[in-house]
């Protein structure tokens, strides 16, 4: 089967669940934006970015690992059945440890006053952990629309639930005081809801996938599931360090910005304003689901390094494109979020171009995952970490939240190089980097030339920048166009 045409419309598909849900998830944050102040949309930001951590962990690798030694086994049930069994111990473990200490962890984090929101977010944590064998079995066994479904499913329970409790039923208890509402809203839990909706999705969400679960004979099998460990655990690794370049920058900010300078508030401004960046999360996202099985299955074929560099230099020109857009035209997507946030759009390039690092990091990647040398995932991953914690503690009492999203950027950075290096030692695929570069180059001109443009009138600045991107896709298509007329005519070799 042609490969190309098979990656492009795996990730068109899951690309509905992954771009479209998460796009609609997005809006939740010019939402909050203009219900909430940045100090307490900066509690949303905060707290998730502990739930980030968390979910990697009671996953600890299992996703990937699943598909590791379901695509080779001759019995792939058994494989999903031992990993269910695993993580749904571990996740029933770990609402347990929450629920009984759940006081002292809020203390910890400084929510002492709300420690139902530790509790409410440890249940979250555990079903979408538990979910992800499931999710992951549908991505193996090539059912995107099911995966989507379900997925959208959840998305749109969370959604409905958020404007439900936080416009809907104060609307009605301002219009009747007594209203039957009263029996299960209080305006006394205010962001509170936010977990609550988040908590429903989850629950509807499994149900959805009961079906799934149910039809499988579970059997557990002890030497295998010491295997899969083994096999995940530079995964967990990896994991972790990524929540770390991802979250610990919303983590710290309340603990190195002086109160002085509301700490709470530029976690809230921070956390909007890095939330703009989403297009070009999505866009990896829906990457990263259709490419990681894509991956596994072409290591037989003869031609599969010509496949993954093609892919590469493909994805960063998207990538490439997703950029220039949003940074020529900010001045529309600011529109989105309350005013009193657009303090912080100085950090959307940085963040977006920070993402495509991390993008083209995990594209890489292929080469320790294919090679079973996972070890050198987590040696990357850790550095990335170290220089990620590093910088924001060196930075975040200088510069505040500027200095999260410089750290973000130079972790990525580091690491798709380190990558790249180490790749072309064990797995050596010739990439055309003079051609990406090309790609590269005009985009960062591009982009340079905003700070000239942006001294313009509204109507020339937007006029020179539609010529601007105009002009980079005629590039792309001077170089591309005989590939991109026989890109989908080739077969791969057997």
């Amino acid at each position: 089967m042609n490969p190309y045409k098979k990656l492009a419309g795996e990730t068109a598909i899951y690309g509905m669940s992954s771009i479209v849900g998460r796009f609609l998830n997005w809006w939740l944050v010019p939402y909050y934006s203009f219900l909430f102040a940045p100090e307490v949309f900066g509690v949303v930001t905060n707290l998730y970015s502990y739930v980030a951590f968390f979910l990697v962990l009671l996953i600890y690798g299992m996703e990937t690992s699943f598909f590791r030694y379901a695509s080779k086994s001759d019995k792939p049930e058994e494989v999903f059945s031992t990993s269910l069994i695993s993580v749904f111990l571990t996740s029933i473990s770990f609402v347990l440890v929450v629920s009984l200490f759940r006081n002292s962890i809020a203390s910890l984090i400084r929510y002492s006053e709300h420690p139902e929101y530790i509790l409410w977010l440890g249940i979250i944590l555990s079903i979408d952990a538990f979910t992800s064998i499931p999710f992951a079995r549908l991505r193996l066994n090539n059912r995107p629309l099911k995966f989507a479904f379900v997925k959208l499913a959840g998305i749109g329970i969370n959604i409905g639930f958020n404007i439900f409790f936080l416009s809907v039923c104060p609307k009605i208890i301002a219009s009747d005081p007594n209203s039957f509402i009263n029996h299960f809203y209080s305006p006394e839990t205010g962001v509170g809801y936010v977990f609550i909706s988040n908590l429903i999705s989850s629950l509807v969400t499994l149900i959805l996938l009961m079906p799934e679960i149910l039809k499988v004979t579970l059997k557990f099998d002890r030497k295998l599931l010491i295997q899969m460990l083994s096999y995940g655990f530079p995964i967990l690794i990896v994991g972790l360090c990524g929540m770390v370049n991802q979250n610990i920058d919303k983590i710290l900010i309340p603990f190195l910005v002086p109160e002085e300078h509301n700490p709470m508030f530029q976690v809230g401004v921070y956390g909007a304003n890095y939330k703009l960046a989403v297009l070009m999360n999505m866009f990896i996202q829906a990457f990263r689901y259709a490419f990681e099985p894509f991956f596994f299955s072409m290591k037989s074929s003869d031609d599969d390094k010509e496949v993954y560099s093609r892919v590469m230099k493909y994805f960063v020109i998207f990538g490439l494109f997703i950029f220039l857009g949003m940074v020529l035209f900010i001045d529309i997507l600011k529109l989105v979020i309350d005013p009193v946030y657009h303090e912080g759009l100085k950090v959307v390039p940085v963040i977006l171009m920070a993402n495509l690092f991390y993008g083209i990091y995990f594209a890489l990647s292929l080469w320790y995952k294919l090679t079973d040398l996972t070890r050198y995932g987590a040696y990357m991953a850790f550095t990335g970490a170290v220089i990620t914690i590093l910088l924001n503690i060196i930075l975040i009492p200088f510069i505040g939240y500027f200095g999260s999203a410089i750290a973000v950027f130079v972790s990525y950075f580091s690491m798709m190089v380190i990558s790249f290096y180490l790749g072309q030692k064990f797995y050596p695929v010739h990439y055309d980097l003079k051609t990406i570069g090309k790609y590269f180059a005009a985009v960062l001109f591009f982009y340079l030339m905003t700070f000239i443009t942006n001294e313009q009138s509204a109507l020339i600045k937007f006029t020179l920048h539609i010529v601007m991107i105009l002009f980079f896709l005629f590039i792309v298509y001077s170089i591309e166009k005989k590939e991109i007329k026989s890109l989908f005519n080739k077969k791969i070799k057997k």
